[in-house]
């Protein structure tokens, strides 16, 4: 298997905008790569972004798993919202993960919509987006796939895999499906399962999508409409769960937006709703709902333990090194998930290290400004 790279364009937002995209090869495994859902692809897209330089014995190569409405760019500015890449605070030139040092690869998820596979796709046996018809994916599906783009650049054996949350989840199955192909673990705001809150909050989030009549039961791209509102309200709803109420509280308060009286009506009165608003609109001009809905689902799907009887027997054969790091104001991912990891690792004889940081920022410190954060991981990763 080798690499073709090709530059595509893909379109975005309710005004389906066409903006280039790069770095998309198209992966022809030897076998068709069977899936969770049983459902099988052998020749699919998958878009990454590198940075650094590859060492001659391909033993500097550092995994980037991205979380839910990430994608691939993360240290250049977006393609199609211009703005910096969403990890430039922990990855760069004399950063922790850094590009002097490492050679850092950041795919896009399977089901995603900036050109990894996924439901924008056309399916060829229709020559119309895949829409609905897309397979259900999971996590482990998605860590296959990524398999397959290392086998693609020769990588045998990962320096490390880092992730936070989503992206977490994923690292966290590389330990279990190839355990053997990893050095280090860096697992940050994660958990080897979903809650049932976790799941809670998706399907509010699914459901205001699937409510939008513009949704068009999923085949809105063929229909010429956009559920834009379904998937603000989405995005708004799950943002919520990325702050904490300290955070909220010292970022907004009770202030009111540019009024100092109520409306007595509906608009955005408080700062707080006009941020929500704003990021709800924002995500819409950069995300595909039906892509919305197969992570969110790959996501509800995960679980270590049941997919592998244990925590224990899905850990077994990792032999590296890990850091796990959870935040105090996290309630999305909290501190407990983390340490069921950290217990079953050592338990299964693994080098791990584990810590919780003191932060009110939520579940998105770990893409924030934390120097704790930025040390550990620093350490961890030059031993």
């Amino acid at each position: 298997m080798s690499l073709k790279i090709t530059h595509e364009k893909r379109s975005f937002g309710p005004a389906q905008r066409e903006v280039e995209v790069g770095d998309i090869t198209l992966l022809a495994t030897d076998k068709p790569m069977r899936l969770d859902s049983g459902a099988e692809i052998s020749h699919f897209p998958m878009a990454f972004r590198t940075y650094g330089t590859l060492n001659k014995d391909k033993s500097n190569a550092i995994l980037i798993c991205h979380g839910l409405t990430g994608d691939q760019y993360m240290l250049e500015t977006h393609p199609v919202t211009g703005k910096p890449g969403w990890w430039e605070q922990m990855a760069g030139k004399g950063k922790p993960l850094d590009t002097d040092k490492y050679f850092l690869i950041c795919p896009n998820v399977l089901g995603g919509c900036l050109g990894s596979f996924g439901p924008k796709e056309i399916n060829p046996n229709t020559q119309q987006p895949y829409n609905l018809d897309f397979p259900v994916i999971t996590i482990r599906d998605t860590v296959r796939a990524q398999k397959a783009l290392m086998d693609a650049m020769g990588i045998e054996i990962l320096y490390a895999v880092v992730g936070g949350s989503m992206g977490g989840m994923q690292a966290l199955e590389w330990l279990a499906s190839y355990p053997e192909k990893v050095q280090r673990l860096v697992a940050l705001a994660t958990a080897s399962r979903h809650t049932a809150q976790n799941i809670a909050f998706h399907e509010i989030g699914r459901q205001a999508i699937m409510a939008d009549p513009d949704w068009q039961q999923g085949n809105y791209l063929n229909k010429g409409t956009f559920p834009s509102k379904g998937l603000s309200v989405s995005r708004m709803t799950a943002h919520v769960t990325y702050l904490s109420d300290d955070a909220l509280a010292r970022k907004f308060g009770r202030e009111l937006q540019d009024r100092d009286r109520f409306s007595y009506g509906f608009e955005a009165d408080f700062q707080v709703e006009s941020y929500l608003r704003y990021q709800g609109m924002s995500f819409v001009d950069r995300f595909d709902p039906n892509s919305y809905l197969y992570i969110t689902r790959a996501m509800d799907y995960f679980d270590l333990e049941a997919d592998y009887g244990s925590l224990a027997q899905a850990f077994g054969a990792f032999k590296g090194s890990a850091l796990m790091v959870s935040f105090s104001s996290d309630w999305l991912f909290p501190t407990g998930e983390a340490k069921r990891v950290v217990q079953a690792l050592a338990g299964c004889g693994a080098d791990v290290r584990f810590m919780e940081i003191d932060s009110d920022k939520g579940h998105d410190a770990f893409l924030l400004d934390e120097p704790e954060l930025f040390s550990a991981v620093k350490g961890f990763i030059a031993e």
